[in-house]
């Protein structure tokens, strides 16, 4: 009786993992793209893939998302394949490539997302939360085609925090932000985490994943390097910076 109590909750252990991939592989013809990639994303913290150009960052995102199948491997979300359907229901997706409808005005853009998620619009809530991101929220009631490069990536981070899923992935989600709305982003994924979610992301700006991040991981050359907290990496490369330490980490790699 006791071992099957202990099982179960071994198993709604490992249901709970947001996010799992293990020994995962993806060739496109004779080129390798990831090799063996292996990683968890606990519940309530905030996960920081870090990569050059094509070391295969936005390819494993593509795989968890159901975009691509893996050659070798698993990724699983919440203990359910990420293949399926259902495993998708609790993320929230932002691409680095965001193109919303640009005929849809940005109220009626954020009303069809959440409808995605069995969710209504509140344009009162939805303009307190443009504000927390400096979106002017009067924009709100313009179609997105007039909107600037940066606009449009606030549009698509509100989508994504107004969902309230449990796992948020982000890829690039500070791209086109000048300072101001970096920094009120970061505030806002900190808040988001304080909630218990869950937040995936990938950036170029190393100094963002410094200091939010509760763990990163380092992706080169198609493999993963390392896997742990910014200090460790640190400590193991012997930079003062995340930045140094990752120099020194894909030249020694």
């Amino acid at each position: 009786m006791r071992l099957t109590v202990e099982l179960n909750i071994l198993v709604n252990k490992m249901n709970n993992i947001p996010l799992k991939i293990h020994n995962l592989s993806k060739d496109f013809g004779n080129q390798k793209v990831l090799e063996d990639v292996s990683l968890n994303v606990s519940a309530g913290e905030i996960f920081g893939l870090i990569g050059l150009n094509g070391a295969g960052k936005t390819t494993l995102i593509k795989i968890i998302l159901g975009f691509l199948s893996q050659d070798k491997g698993s990724a699983n979300i919440f203990g359910m394949d990420a293949k399926e359907t259902k495993a998708r229901e609790n993320l929230s997706y932002l691409p680095e490539k965001f193109n919303p409808s640009q005929f849809l005005k940005g109220g009626e853009f954020l009303s069809l997302s959440l409808s995605y998620f069995g969710k209504k619009y509140d344009a009162d809530l939805a303009r307190e939360k443009a504000i927390a991101l400096d979106l002017d929220p009067a924009v709100l009631d313009h179609r997105v085609g007039k909107y600037s490069k940066g606009m449009g990536q606030k549009l698509g981070l509100l989508s994504a925090l107004l969902t309230d899923a449990p796992l948020l992935i982000l890829d690039e989600p500070m791209s086109g932000l000048d300072p101001k709305a970096r920094i009120l982003l970061k505030d806002n994924l900190l808040a988001y985490r304080k909630t218990g979610k869950t937040i995936f992301f990938s950036s170029h700006i190393l100094a963002d994943i410094e200091e939010i991040c509760d763990r990163i991981a380092i992706l080169h050359d198609n493999k993963m390097v390392f896997v742990g907290t910014a200090d460790e990496f640190k400590k193991n490369y012997e930079g003062k910076t995340l930045e140094r330490s990752f120099l020194t980490a894909i030249k020694a790699a």
